[in-house]
């Protein structure tokens, strides 16, 4: 195997780029393995919910840094995976939903991908990373078309006959064009893992994976997985690891109280035709089956992570990868009575982030606040790369090296909502080690339409907003001067 080192015997600060100069010479960079995953929540065993089975994700975190207080930029894929992948807040990109392509908004903006790319890596991508395949495609040196090309009859999104078929879900006057053909969920019965998309695309991974292990150059390799998003597809095995009627019911009525963009209007899920549109809340049975979806379509995606995994330390390439992963956006699974992401709050917008390398001593985390703009610099930081200027994060390598080390005091996260005869409201959400603070103004006008306070020391469950509160009112100027500041890009 070509351009291996040992895992743990880096002598060079992470407060420095993780670099190694060969015997010629010549850079010898890591490679980086980054696995998106869609709709992850940081529910998984390794950050202390032990009802979920992940034990690949579990061994990645093991053996590096998990992050426990990291924040996408916006809780929509589309504009979560623009901010990482660009390393510029919303209002920089412009892309606010999962509809506009990072290109139609910065076609100059020189990108994660681009800048390896340009520092003379292979650069390649499978599955979902940004939200359209073709955003960005100057990016790319590699086709894995190519070299790993997709497999008739596999890579599905329904298994079972009857769900594949289009399925007539309202009268024509009520029928939207976002309607699904199947269902909410699926139970693929005895089927292989490639059966659906991402065991397909995972079994894709390896192989190419396993052609990296033969090239000089060194690889930027970037990996996508579906699940848990909608629909809640797995086969069997994955659904048998749960027993539904062991699943508890979050509270519907905490909801936080006097905050008026709370709802997430429950995002897609109110168009697939097994899911009612006109209730307030999914009764039990729903909830439950729901819920034991959403954690089978995560054990699920774990087994296709624990692959790919696995292809590195067989090849021999794990011990120069630098591998990190990370959910676009938070997701709630009946929190509150919600469903889906689409709001400014912390089930919507804190994420897993763990980054295991060479260097990066194993089995530990981080409460340090990290945010998606900093993966950009971080890994810039890792393989000795520039910055791009134009980033606006900060490299999270200082808490590589010590976890109790501190980058920043907030992390911040920001969403449009529209409010009935007033138009377009921005959401700038403030999250620091005590308080979630959050301002919307108009977008047209900048009025300050309202404010929202959630003091977690007291109130951990997010349930009620402060703001109005007077023993408050000392917190509240500094809190808007960081607020303001987030505007600017800082």
């Amino acid at each position: 195997m070509k351009r291996q080192l040992n895992r743990f015997s880096v002598g060079i600060s992470l407060l420095l780029p993780l670099l190694l100069v060969s015997a010629s010479g010549a850079a010898d960079r890591l490679n980086v393995l980054m696995i998106a995953v869609d709709d992850l929540r940081p529910e998984l065993a390794c950050y202390g919910a032990e009802h979920i089975h992940s034990p690949n994700i579990d061994r990645l975190a093991s053996e590096g840094v998990r992050f426990d207080r990291a924040y996408c930029q916006v809780a929509v894929c589309g504009a979560s995976r623009a901010s990482l992948l660009s390393g510029c807040r919303p209002e920089t990109t412009g892309c606010w939903n999962f509809r506009t392509p990072l290109r139609s908004k910065m076609p100059d903006v020189l990108t994660l991908p681009q800048h390896f790319k340009q520092s003379g890596y292979e650069t390649a991508f499978l599955g979902k990373i940004y939200h359209s395949a073709s955003d960005d495609a100057s990016s790319w040196t590699l086709n894995v078309n190519r070299w790993a090309p997709a497999q008739a009859g596999k890579g599905k999104s329904y298994v079972l006959a009857e769900n594949a078929k289009p399925t007539e879900r309202k009268p024509k006057g009520d029928r939207r064009p976002s309607d699904k053909a199947g269902p909410s969920n699926e139970n693929g019965g005895d089927v292989p893992d490639e059966m659906y998309n991402d065991g397909h695309n995972a079994d894709r991974a390896v192989r190419v994976i396993e052609q990296f292990a033969d090239h000089e150059k060194p690889f930027f390799f970037a990996v996508g997985f579906l699940k848990p998003h909608l629909p809640f597809n797995a086969p069997a095995k994955y659904w048998d690891l749960y027993d539904r009627s062991s699943i508890e019911i979050p509270a519907r009525t905490s909801v936080v109280d006097g905050v008026p963009y709370a709802s997430s209007n429950w995002g897609e899920l109110k168009n697939y035709p097994d899911i009612p549109r006109d209730v307030d809340y999914l009764d039990d049975e729903k909830t439950r089956e729901l819920i034991h979806g959403y954690r089978a379509a995560v054990s699920y995606t774990d087994a296709q992570v624990g692959k790919l995994l696995a292809a590195l330390d067989r090849t021999g390439q794990r011990d120069n990868t630098i591998v990190i992963l990370w959910g676009d956006h938070g997701w709630y699974v009946g929190d509150f009575g919600e469903w889906c992401k689409h709001t400014n709050y912390e089930i919507a917008t804190r994420v897993p982030l763990i980054v295991s390398a060479p260097g990066v001593a194993p089995d530990r985390s981080s409460e340090s606040m990290a945010e998606f703009v900093d993966i950009f610099p971080t890994l810039c930081q890792m393989t000795g790369l520039d910055v791009p200027e134009h980033c606006q994060g900060k490299s999270l390598t200082p808490i590589l090296a010590d976890p109790s080390a501190v980058v920043k005091p907030a992390a911040f996260s920001q969403y449009l909502k529209n409010k009935p005869g007033a138009g377009q409201m921005r959401g700038t959400s403030i999250r620091t080690d005590r308080f979630r603070y959050t301002e919307w103004r108009s977008v047209k006008t900048g009025e300050l339409d309202a404010i929202e306070l959630i003091d977690f020391d007291t109130d951990p469950g997010a349930t009620v907003n402060v703001a109005s509160d007077p023993k408050y009112a000392s917190f509240l100027p500094g809190l808007a001067k960081w607020c303001a500041e987030s505007h600017s890009g800082t």
